[in-house]
């Protein structure tokens, strides 16, 4: 399996498809998946003739199950090293959900001319907690009550999230799909329980709002009307107006993994901004 090793030591598992000198488009996943879950999106940017790239951020998938280093700063970081060693010049960085608040950290930081564009699909920032700054924010109880159940129950803990809020799977009328919650299941098992847990607090309470405010490049903001994990008010909705060159694009009724519900719909619009 293709990786590399950072400067800790982490080894950190990525794909990396196509063409070596086309396009490249670098998908970041969300908690507590992995590079598996963009293969709707890279099998298909590929048929477009792009080079496409995903890694297993740290602690989870087929990367080290680490005990330290589970936070925002070293998961950008960790990018940055995979972006260094792939010599990645002007990339469309991708990111779905905490993989989202990983593109906004690292883009914000990234060396000249290695990031091009972004896109943040259902994405995290500019902070997921309520407090006195985001009143608007999720109470610390709803990611405490995710800490309690990863720690009680984990392979049940994530059997529920993708029967239910994560694929809207809980809405009347929904096309449920057993293989889609099987694989969520699978990926999440992939990772370490304690990497897995301390990431609920890098995904939830970072403040991406500056790193939002530095980004130059062109950001698309995706994210659908119906998300029961990020709601819409409390993230797309004030992270668009902080970017300096972002395009806001709103899906109604769409949930939280509509990527992987609705790539039909999905990956024409994210061709439509890498192409422009």
């Amino acid at each position: 399996m293709p990786t590399i090793t950072t400067q800790d030591g982490t080894e950190i598992f990525y794909k990396d498809w196509g063409p070596r000198d086309a396009q490249s488009i670098v998908f970041h996943h969300g908690w507590p998946l992995s590079a598996d879950d963009w293969d709707n999106q890279m099998l298909f940017f590929l048929g477009e003739g792009y080079r496409v790239i995903a890694h297993d951020r740290r602690g989870h998938g087929r990367s080290s199950q680490t005990t330290t280093g589970n936070e925002m700063d070293t998961y950008a970081a960790d990018v940055a090293e995979l972006v260094a060693k792939l010599d990645l010049r002007n990339a469309v960085h991708v990111g779905h959900s905490t993989g989202g608040g990983e593109v906004a950290h690292y883009v914000a930081r990234a060396e000249a001319e290695r990031a091009a564009k972004a896109v943040l699909i259902g994405a995290v920032p500019p902070v997921m907690v309520q407090s006195e700054k985001n009143p608007g924010g999720l109470p610390i109880e709803v990611f405490d009550g995710f800490r309690a159940a990863l720690a009680a129950n984990r392979a049940q803990f994530y059997r529920d999230v993708p029967s239910g809020p994560f694929y809207g799977f809980n809405r009347e009328g929904a096309r449920i799909s057993e293989g889609v919650i099987a694989n969520w299941w699978r990926q999440g098992m992939m990772g370490g329980a304690q990497a897995q847990y301390e990431c609920i607090k890098a995904f939830s309470e970072t403040d991406f709002t500056e790193d939002l405010k530095a980004i130059d490049v062109p950001v698309l903001v995706m994210h659908g009307t119906d998300d029961q994990i990020v709601p819409i008010a409390d993230s797309a909705l004030l992270a668009h107006p902080l970017l300096r060159n972002g395009t806001l694009k709103t899906y109604e009724g769409l949930p939280h993994g509509m990527c992987t519900t609705h790539p039909d719909t999905i990956n024409p619009d994210l061709l439509t901004f890498i192409r422009g």
